[in-house]
C-alpha cells in the first residue's frame, strides 16, 4: 500500500505541474493480471502461479501519432518447481519503456500499439536465503482508449513480456529457457 500511495502522489504532483500545458502528458492507473507460461528445460519445470496486480504509467505524446511511455507493474506470485519440490513466493516488479504508435480512430476508440524493453525483478518475500533476481525483458502490446471526458479516458490494454525464466542463481532451478507473461490491464487515463 505504501508503494501505491507514493506512486499516486508522484503522478498527481506531476499532473498538477503540467495541467495548463497542451495535452501531451498522460498518467494511467490500471488493474492488471500476470499470466506466465510454464517453462521446461534441462529436465526441470517452472510453473509460475497467475496473479493480479497494478500498473502505473506515464506517456509523453510527441505528436498526434507517436508517444514514449514508461510503466511500473507490481504483482505477487509463486515460482513453483515441482521436480525439486521448491516453491518461492515472490514480489514481482517490472519497469518498462516503450515507443507507442497511435492508430487511426475506430469509431470513438483510440487504438495504439507499442514495443520496447525493460526489466523484471523477482524478489522472494518468504525465503531469506534466496536472493533477488532481475531479468531483462522485451515488451510488446496494444490497446485502446475510450474517452470519457476531455481529460479522462478508459484504457484497455494487453502487453506481453518475453524474458528468461527466473532461477535465482540456483542450479537446481535453472531451466535456461525463455518464457512469456501475458499482462492484460484496464483502468483510467488522465491527460494534461
Amino acid at each position: 500500500m505504501k508503494r501505491i500511495a507514493v506512486v499516486l502522489s508522484l503522478m498527481l504532483a506531476l499532473g498538477s505541474l503540467v495541467w495548463a500545458q497542451e495535452a501531451r502528458n498522460e498518467v494511467t492507473i490500471q488493474g492488471s493480471g500476470f499470466f506466465t507460461k510454464d517453462s521446461t528445460g534441462k529436465g526441470l519445470e517452472n510453473n509460475p502461479t497467475y496473479s493480479g496486480g497494478f500498473l502505473a504509467g506515464y506517456r509523453y505524446n510527441l505528436n498526434h501519432r507517436f508517444a514514449l511511455e514508461g510503466d511500473y507493474d507490481y504483482f505477487r506470485n509463486s515460482q513453483d518447481y515441482p521436480k525439486s519440490g521448491t516453491q518461492i513466493k515472490t514480489n514481482v516488479s517490472a519497469i518498462t519503456g516503450a515507443a507507442v504508435m497511435k492508430l487511426p480512430k475506430f469509431g470513438v476508440l483510440k487504438p495504439y500499439v507499442l514495443a520496447g524493453g525493460g526489466g523484471i525483478v523477482f524478489n522472494p518475500h518468504d525465503a531469506k536465503s534466496i536472493g533477488t533476481q532481475a531479468r531483462g525483458s522485451f515488451v510488446y502490446g496494444g490497446g485502446a482508449d475510450l474517452p470519457l471526458t476531455k481529460h479522462v479516458a478508459l484504457r484497455a490494454e494487453y502487453r506481453g513480456f518475453v524474458y528468461k525464466a527466473p532461477d535465482f542463481d540456483l542450479s537446481d532451478l535453472k531451466t535456461d529457457k525463455f518464457t512469456h507473461s501475458a499482462v492484460p490491464s484496464a483502468g483510467l487515463v488522465f491527460t494534461f
